[in-house]
């Protein structure tokens, strides 16, 4: 249970992540530890080089740490194997990619179904999550188009309907606005915001502070390491609402 009396979903303690880079290691995570309680929207900062992207694949199961303990939802997935893993990433992570990470040859319906097939979703029921949530995002209308026939935004939308539609633990959104135009990236931020209101947790990578004000907390990276941790202040997020 988190200090705020909600159930914790992530809980990260002393993970640390090297890899070989020629002739010497490199660091990228030096000892991190944080958690993130159910409903929480989490910004992820840092320079260049800080462990940003190390970290979310780490979250996301795309990687393993080194060392330490990565549980979510109370479950251990350092030690996984692949086959668990990747039932993991398919049943209990949504992902939101900066380069969207469309299928190109199929429609909008069915790259949001796709993780529903994979999860072995009954037809019927993978039919009304799919639609319900492309409404979501505002695309009922787009539903056959396939992503070269949608706008950036659009297709951004796409990934976020996709990523929801599987009711996912947490959202990892990397860099969900740095490909669209402040139009667009308003509106993604605004469908984010909506899933956070109803529930959704999400962790989000980005290197904009105007970005990150959109979050309730702020977790700031600097050569591997967690600088700052703080809450974003109420009267700094109605300001950008």
């Amino acid at each position: 249970m988190s200090a705020n009396g909600r159930p914790t979903i992530i809980e990260i303690a002393d993970v640390t992540k090297s890899y070989p880079s020629g002739d010497v290691m490199v660091e990228a995570l030096r000892g991190i530890s944080f958690s993130v309680a159910e409903g929480e929207f989490v910004a992820i900062m840092g320079p260049s080089g800080s462990g940003k992207t190390t970290l979310l694949g780490i979250l996301g199961c795309l990687d393993r740490p080194t060392s330490g303990s990565y549980q979510l939802v109370g479950e251990e997935m350092a030690t996984l194997d692949e086959t668990r893993r990747a039932r993991v990433r398919r049943e209990r992570i949504g992902f939101v990619f900066q380069a969207f990470n469309l299928i190109p040859r199929t429609t909008a319906y069915k790259n949001v179904e796709l993780p529903l097939v994979y999860g072995r979703v009954p037809a019927r029921e993978r039919n009304d999550r799919v639609l319900a949530a492309l409404g979501e995002v505002g695309l009922s209308d787009r539903v056959r188009h396939r992503p070269n026939q949608l706008s950036g935004g659009e297709q951004q939308r796409v990934a976020i309907a996709r990523a929801l539609v599987v009711r996912p633990s947490v959202v990892l959104a990397d860099e969900p606005t740095g490909n669209l135009d402040s139009v667009n990236a308003e509106e993604v931020l605004a469908i984010l915001a909506r899933a956070h209101g109803q529930g959704a947790t999400i962790v989000m990578v980005t290197h904009s502070d105007e970005v990150a004000q959109r979050a309730s907390r702020i977790v700031r990276l600097a050569d591997g390491r967690i600088v700052a941790d703080e809450p974003v202040e109420r009267r700094q997020l109605e300001a950008v609402l």
